[in-house]
């Protein structure tokens, strides 16, 4: 069967960060102690990963766990909760001497919400609390332009960041305010300035295809304008509309040339970035090939032996994922931070939202993470992961259908890659290897 007679799913169906996603996590009616959920899973190599909820504004994409600003206190009694956490998962991993962390990772909301002293007693949190040496791992951390201020970036790089995250989005102020991100470029400039200038190793640019008025010519000018700037890594994201977001007001319906827009104007950008020395690393991320090696790829915080503290954090161990309650709407995400602050250090001993991993849900977690960057899944890898079967044997008819699509590369061995046009669907491509049961927990999920 060749490619053109195959039905292809529409190319945006969802971005797949994790799996399963939050939506399919539900009560967990035992609340397993910490204690037990890690007794007998490895922590030599240990994920970090540390949430801020907070945001000056939230623009009109997001869908994050976040709320606008914070009352007076709100950010201290917030820290507060999370050192009172961080001492009980501490607690729960033992006086093990294996316990080491390999990578940490400040996200968001937006860690530079907070301030400079702020940021300064949350590394002390990851360092004195959970042994995290933060100096010695790859330390990524999320901003904003208004918030990436030349005290917090001190900060953030006398303590050991060696990446620094900017949303940008676009470059154009018209399209910013399309986005409902309020921002100027000169202001955005000059915090690409104050980034440089702070001597942060790697230097990440967010940016957003997609929007409303957005031509190929506008979306060029952007590139160029983060390009000027040498960013180690780029990532390109499409527009989603999302329900319970500020443009998600606006409604959600399919739109086919919408989706062709997305797709011609991540063709102009993915061209343009190759043509001036950057790699592919996945469909969205694309990395300077001459940047200093950064660690692991962008999924790798995403593996098993995460610990992510914070209410909007999720943890993974072999048998578990699990968080803390999750929520879009602004009434009920104020109510699960607040709920957050005022817990006593005892209750941060439990798991009590998420999802039990089975053999056949880890086997497509993986499958779906691997298959999802550019250097593809080994298969002698998966082979000795999961006790000797082949991808082509645990998903036959979904790796048949993406082989029909165009959108693998002939041949398995010795890796499973995405073609070209592969990666430009990894939004549709993702989505297919979710199991029914993700997919039922999904959709009975009620938004809040």
């Amino acid at each position: 069967m060749t490619p053109a007679a195959v039905t292809a799913p529409a190319p945006y169906q969802s971005y797949v960060y994790a799996y399963p996603h939050k939506t399919a996590y539900r009560r967990l009616a035992d609340r397993p102690r910490l204690s037990r959920l890690w007794a007998d899973e490895p922590t030599d190599a240990l994920s970090l990963y540390l949430h801020i909820p907070f945001c000056e504004v939230r623009c009109g994409f997001c869908n994050l766990f976040t709320r606008i600003g914070a009352p007076d206190g709100l950010t201290g009694a917030y820290l507060d909760a999370l050192e009172r956490q961080a001492g009980a998962v501490r607690e729960a991993l033992g006086e093990r001497e294996t316990v080491r962390f390999a990578t940490a990772a400040f996200g968001g909301g937006t860690p530079t919400f907070l301030t400079a002293a702020e940021l300064t007693r949350l590394c002390d949190i990851a360092e004195h609390r959970m042994g995290a040496d933060l100096r010695a791992v790859p330390l990524s951390v999320e901003a904003s332009p208004a918030t990436a201020t030349a005290d917090r970036l001190a900060v953030l790089a006398e303590r050991g960041a060696t990446r620094l995250s900017l949303g940008v989005q676009s470059f154009d102020d018209t399209e910013a305010r399309a986005a409902v991100r309020p921002q100027r470029r000169a202001d955005v400039e000059a915090a690409l300035g104050r980034v440089r200038d702070a001597g942060i190793p790697v230097l990440n640019i967010d940016l957003i295809y997609g929007i409303e008025g957005q031509t190929e010519a506008t979306w060029l000018r952007s590139l160029d304008a983060a390009l000027a700037w040498r960013p180690e890594e780029l990532y390109l994201y499409p527009l989603y509309v999302r329900p319970l977001t500020g443009l998600g007001r606006r409604g959600d319906a399919a739109d086919p040339e919408w989706d062709e827009q997305r797709l011609r104007l991540y063709r102009a950008g993915r061209d343009h970035l190759l043509a001036h020395g950057y790699e592919q690393r996945s469909m969205r991320m694309f990395r300077r090939a001459d940047a200093p090696a950064e660690g692991a790829d962008d999924y790798a915080c995403q593996t098993d032996g995460m610990i992510g503290l914070g209410c909007g954090a999720r943890s993974y161990t072999s048998g578990l994922h699990y968080s803390f309650d999750y929520a879009v709407g602004m009434h009920e995400i104020r109510a699960i931070i607040d709920d957050y602050t005022a817990r006593p250090a005892a209750d941060f001993a439990h798991a009590e939202y998420g999802r039990r991993m089975t053999g056949d849900e880890a086997r497509r977690r993986h499958l779906l993470q691997s298959l999802l960057q550019a250097d593809g899944l080994e298969t002698a890898e998966y082979r000795t992961r999961f006790g000797g079967s082949a991808p082509a044997e645990d998903f036959p008819a979904e790796l048949a259908r993406f082989a029909d699509l165009g959108w693998l590369e002939p041949g398995a061995d010795p890796v499973l890659r995405l073609t070209p046009e592969g990666l430009a669907h990894s939004d549709a491509l993702g989505p297919e290897l979710f199991s029914p049961a993700v997919r039922a927990a999904m959709a009975a999920y009620e938004r809040k």
